[in-house]
């Protein structure tokens, strides 16, 4: 995985999660579905970097 990708990825992972904790917080369940979605673009965009790196092998 090429290393801005995976710190994209990471950094869009954290940023879910951040989101959801403070949606949960204040009760927000719009903010915490949004933190969820981001979660899942983050994974989503690991698991494609992944998939790209075991076709270069």
């Amino acid at each position: 995985m090429s290393g801005t990708e995976k710190s994209k990825a990471q950094a869009e992972q954290m940023k879910g999660k951040a989101k959801e904790s403070v949606g949960r917080a204040v009760g927000n369940e719009r903010m915490t579905a949004e933190g969820r979605a981001d979660q899942a673009k983050g994974n989503a965009r690991e698991a494609k970097e992944d998939v790209k790196d075991n076709l270069r092998r």
